[in-house]
């Protein structure tokens, strides 16, 4: 195993280590005044000696009941269930990872007709969600790094913006560690509405959680590459705890390793983990080698791709690797790490997919959805950090899970594409296919 830079939460440039509460127990944040309270096998006085109780109000819908999903009748025609979680207040200038990308993806479903006001029932936002527990990040995260964090939001309120691992681009503001659980929570909300309509439909509305800080970086004991709390990773472990989904198969299409999310389920069988990603690019984990280990060996599948890989090799990947992956392994759901930073006009990364790609990615997992675990697939945004072909590439996803065209057409540029090293590819495929005896 190659688990890559451990995360550490360090409270200025210079890195120095952050000491951590000591707490064994569990608590419930609330954020509303009147709400400040812990729950859940909690000793009394605990939470005043831990200082969890925070103090402002964030932009973070939630609901004080144990669990929010639409009703049977308001799922019964949705094609698309969705929550939006931007973190306004997790923001550094001029920084990659900023609170402009959700917005600009919101933007562009209200221009392309996506949303509720236009769709009627069969778009649904979550506008009523609670964030995520203690208990729920623990269930992928140390308690010491969940605890530390905490605590490092008083310095960040005092000078603004601190940094929290060493490798420099993860910040955190006064409200990052409130706002990573909105995050978190907001994944949760879409996993429950999503297999609460699996129950009723055959063909249950796709998920997506538009949500930041991202997650696949994270490690279980720090954050890492602008990632704060592993989002998809702690979603695996709650859809097998709350929902009694055993066997949950991970995508991960981010143009960057999904470190974090590799490290977290290197060793369980239960959790099939595949990621596509930039060969050589951060973090420079990922290599076709690393096929998990112990009882986990063979449920990690990485498949680095060279530079200028794009729509036909992605498409070859999916279908000579990633469908058979899936059908083997026979998952009760499929979670999807959906990073639009391989799009061939994004900054940070040199694969060209297009728009159209991740059209044909997200009705190609819809599809292997409804063959092989009753439609239950939930997206969760990762990178993206062109605002124009991240908010079009999502919007477009939006056209492939209502089954309608797509618009790609009207915003790639295949003028400035060129030829795809199908060579390599292939001998990567093939050395994939080898090893994992696809």
């Amino acid at each position: 195993m190659k688990p890559g830079n451990s995360g550490t939460i360090t409270t200025n440039k210079q890195g120095g280590s952050m000491g951590c509460l000591v707490h064994n127990q569990s608590c419930i944040w609330m954020y509303a005044a009147k709400l400040n309270y812990c729950a859940r096998n909690v000793l009394p006085g605990l939470c005043a000696k831990s200082n969890l109780v925070r103090r402002r109000i964030i932009s973070c819908s939630y609901s004080t009941e144990e669990l929010y999903i639409p009703s049977k009748e308001q799922l019964k025609d949705a094609r698309v269930v969705y929550s939006i979680a931007a973190a306004a207040g997790h923001n550094q200038e001029s920084h990659p990872e900023s609170n402009l990308r959700v917005p600009a993806i919101v933007g562009a479903l209200e221009k392309m007709e996506l949303t509720p006001k236009h769709r009627g029932s069969e778009v649904i936002e979550l506008t009523n969600f609670r964030p995520a527990t203690a208990e729920d990040v623990a269930s992928v995260h140390t308690e010491a790094y969940v605890y530390g964090l905490e605590k490092a939001m008083t310095q960040a309120s005092e000078q603004g913006i601190i940094f929290i691992d060493r490798s420099g681009p993860t910040y955190a503001t006064p409200s990052t560690f409130q706002e990573s659980l909105c995050a978190a929570g907001a994944g949760l909300a879409v996993v429950d509405s999503v297999v609460a309509a699996s129950m009723t439909s055959v063909d249950p509305p796709m998920g997506f959680a538009l949500i930041r800080p991202p997650g696949h970086h994270a490690v279980p004991k720090g954050p890492m590459g602008f990632c704060v709390f592993g989002n998809i990773a702690i979603a695996a472990r709650y859809a097998q705890r709350r929902h009694g989904l055993k066997r949950v198969f991970i995508i991960d299409f981010d143009v960057h390793h999904g470190n974090g999310t590799n490290d977290t389920f290197y060793e369980d069988p239960d959790v099939f983990f595949v990621s596509t990603h930039q060969d050589g690019s951060y973090p420079g984990t990922g290599k076709i080698s690393e096929v998990g280990k112990g009882q986990g060996e063979g449920a990690t599948l990485n498949l680095p791709l060279p530079g200028g890989s794009g729509d036909v090799a992605m498409r070859t990947v999916f279908d000579e690797v990633i469908v058979p992956a899936a059908q083997r392994f026979k998952p009760d759901i499929i979670l999807v790490s959906a990073g639009y930073d391989a799009h061939v006009l994004d900054p940070l990364a040199s694969l060209q997919f297009t728009t159209g790609t991740y059209y044909t990615l997200a009705a190609s997992i819809k599809r292997l959805a409804k063959e092989l675990c009753g439609g239950r697939c939930v997206f969760f945004l990762e990178g993206g950090y062109n605002l124009d072909s991240l908010s079009y590439s999502v919007a477009d996803s939006f056209h492939a899970f209502l089954g309608e065209t797509s618009l790609a057409a009207e915003f790639d540029n295949p003028a400035i594409l060129y030829e795809e090293p199908l060579g390599k590819v292939k001998q990567a495929i093939q050395k994939v296919k080898l090893l994992h005896s696809l």
